[in-house]
Order: C-alpha cells, then structure tokens, then sequence
C-alpha cells in the first residue's frame, strides 16, 4: 500500500511537478553549475537559502543586482528556506527569545536578528516563488521538556509570518507562495498538535522540519510514517533536507511531494557519484582502468561522453572539470529518480518501481 501522489504547483515562474527533487544553490548559485546547464537539466524548482543571502550579498544589493532570478541566472521556480535551520547549527553564536534569534555571522562575527517578519521581508524582497516561515528547530536526541515549548513558539512565529506575507502581498505585488514548518521532534502527539493548528491557518504549503538532524535511518522513516499523512492532503508537502535515493522513494510512498539536500552536490565534491546500482567513489583505485561510463543505464551528458577511469584521474589530479562532471551526473540522477517516481505513479505502479530501483541500488557498481 502506497500514499505516493503526483500533483502539481503552480508558481510566478512557472508549474511545479511532484514529486521533485530541489538541487540546492545555498548562496545564489548550484556549486559546480552554470545557469545553462541547470535549464539542460531541467530541475522543477531549485532552492536558495536566506541566511546566507541576507549575510552576503544583503537583501538591497540582491535588489540592485535584479533579484535572485537574475543572480542566479535561473528563471524557473525558486524557494528559499528561511535560515532557521542555519541558525540552529549555530548555537554557540545565538540566542533566542520571543521576538525572534541573534546571532552572529560565520562570515565576519556581526551581530543580525532574524524575525518572523524580518525573514518574509527579505525573501520577498528577493522575489522568490516560495518562502518559508522561520522556525525552531530542535537537535536529536531532543530534550523532551523543550520540545512543546518550541512547538509553541515556531506556531506563534508562523502566524506572524503569514501576517507579514499578506501585508506584503497588498503593498508590494508578491505573488509568491508561504510555506509553514511542523516541528515537534520524533513526538507524534506534539507533531499532531502543531500541523493541527498549522491547518487552521491558510498557508500555501506545508513542511516537515526538525528531521535529518542526527537521527537513525529507521527512526527518520518511522517519523516521516507519520507526520506527512498529518499534513493537509490539498497542499504541498516538503520534507526538508532529506536526501539519500532510499529516503526520497520512503517519503514519495508517505506522501510527500518536495524535497531538497546538498548531497549530490556535496558528494560530487568529495568524489562519490550516485547511480542506479549504489554509490561510486571514483578515487578509489579499482576504476584507473574502467572504460565503462559512471552508469550504462543513465542518459546524462557526463556518463555519454566521459568513462570512470577519466573521471578518477581528473579527480585525484584535482582538476575542477572532475567536480563539474560529478555534479552534473549526481543532480541528473536524483532529478531523474524523481522524475521515474512521478510516471510510476501516474501508471499506478509506484511500489514496483520503488523496490525495482532499491534491488538495483543493492546490486552495487559494476556489478
């Protein structure tokens, strides 16, 4: 039995298909990819963050420069989270209170403050398609007396961020769309209660954060089990920096419809390649001689023109090509992944194509 649904989203800058996968461009750019090569690709929607933005270009000089459409180069749909996870990897340089977080910046050690509203206003500004509220994100294991209490608190800031979001709609234009955050740790009770009242706001979307924050395999699904069915089955549902090719087909199967990780990108640079038959590590020592392309079975333009024992020597040779090419085939790979999920659903044929990629994953490379 499956949840798994294909819908769609529509944006500004055009119609979002689900299930998709969101390549991430943290500080206005995908690492290694140019905005031409993002259109080859063909990503649904690519995600940006605000934190990193505000520190660096600043929310006016993102305005001079023509918005973070024309920054990034990119005219297709874009949604930025709000920093709150930023902010909570950042304990040692924050407080927070009612209002609101201080913090201060990885880059320079200054002083800023992130509010409900503070964040709206500057993803507004920027002119995204999607922005999401600010939130509290708890760490795992979280201590059980604080997490209703937090629960609490990212509930009252989302209602201010979607005060803001409509006072920016009538004064400015936004057309965007706002997305609120489930919080609640792995507590289904205090999860129920925070997308309850969520629901009863009119929020454009809903996501699942506070997940993939130090937890184990098997308890990131038992969670994602039962907080996505929580959500209100008319909208969007985004499960936040998940990743893994076997977390995305669990999600798809709960429900779900958006997702975003650094993965493919971050391990491009580290040299690992996903494919259909498991991970690749293109530095080790076994590929020096392999003719063969990263995966016979994917159409991207680095596995039709370039073989592993290529790759591994631009790799070890420290050739920034190697960390193009990676990337290009990582992100080709997760779009794709999701793109097969989508047509499979639509075929009514999801669970086998969910054990029919898992089986050849388990198969392992080259083998």
């Amino acid at each position: 039995m499956t949840r798994a649904r294909a819908a769609s989203l529509t944006t500004p800058h055009g119609v979002v298909n689900t299930p998709a996968f969101m390549p991430v461009g943290t500080c206005g750019t995908v690492k290694g990819i140019a905005g031409w090569e993002l259109d080859r690709l063909g990503p649904q929607m690519v995600l940006a963050n605000t934190y990193h933005l505000v520190l660096r270009p600043g929310v006016e000089r993102m305005s001079r420069l023509g918005g973070i459409h024309r920054l990034m180069g990119w005219q297709g749909p874009i949604l930025t989270d709000s920093g709150g996870y930023q902010v909570f990897s950042l304990a040692a340089r924050r407080t927070l209170n009612e209002e609101g977080v201080i913090f201060q910046s990885h880059i320079d050690g200054s002083t800023h403050t992130f509010s409900p509203e503070s964040v709206v206003d500057a993803q507004t500004s920027f002119g995204v398609d999607v922005a999401m509220v600010l939130d509290e994100c708890l760490p795992f294991p979280a201590d059980p007396s604080a997490i209703a209490p937090s629960v609490d608190r990212t509930l009252r800031w989302a209602q201010r961020a979607l005060t803001r979001a409509e006072e920016r709609r009538e004064a400015d234009g936004w057309a965007g769309g706002l997305f609120a955050i489930q919080q609640g740790s792995v507590n289904p009770d205090i999860r129920r209660q925070c997308s309850d009242h969520l629901a009863s706001m009119p929020f454009d979307g809903y996501a699942i954060g506070g997940l993939a924050v130090g937890e184990s395999t098997e308890v990131l699904h038992e969670a994602v089990d039962f907080c996505a069915p929580m959500l209100p089955l008319e909208r969007p549902r985004y499960l936040m920096g998940v990743g893994y090719p076997e977390d995305l087909l669990h999600a798809v199967a709960c429900g779900v419809d958006l997702f975003d990780c650094v993965l493919p990108t971050r391990s491009a640079r580290t040299g690992k390649a996903f494919t259909s038959r498991g991970e690749v590590v293109i530095k080790n020592a076994r590929w020096a001689d392999d003719d063969s392309p990263l995966d016979p079975d994917c159409g991207c333009s680095t596995c039709g023109r370039y073989s592993k024992g290529a790759l591994r020597h631009f790799f070890i040779s420290k050739e920034a090509t190697s960390v193009v090419l990676l990337t290009i085939h990582n992100l080709y790979f997760f779009l794709s992944l999701m793109r097969g999920a989508r047509e499979a659903i639509m075929a009514g044929r999801y669970g086998e194509y969910r054990e029919r990629c898992q089986s050849n994953r388990e198969l392992g490379p080259g083998k």
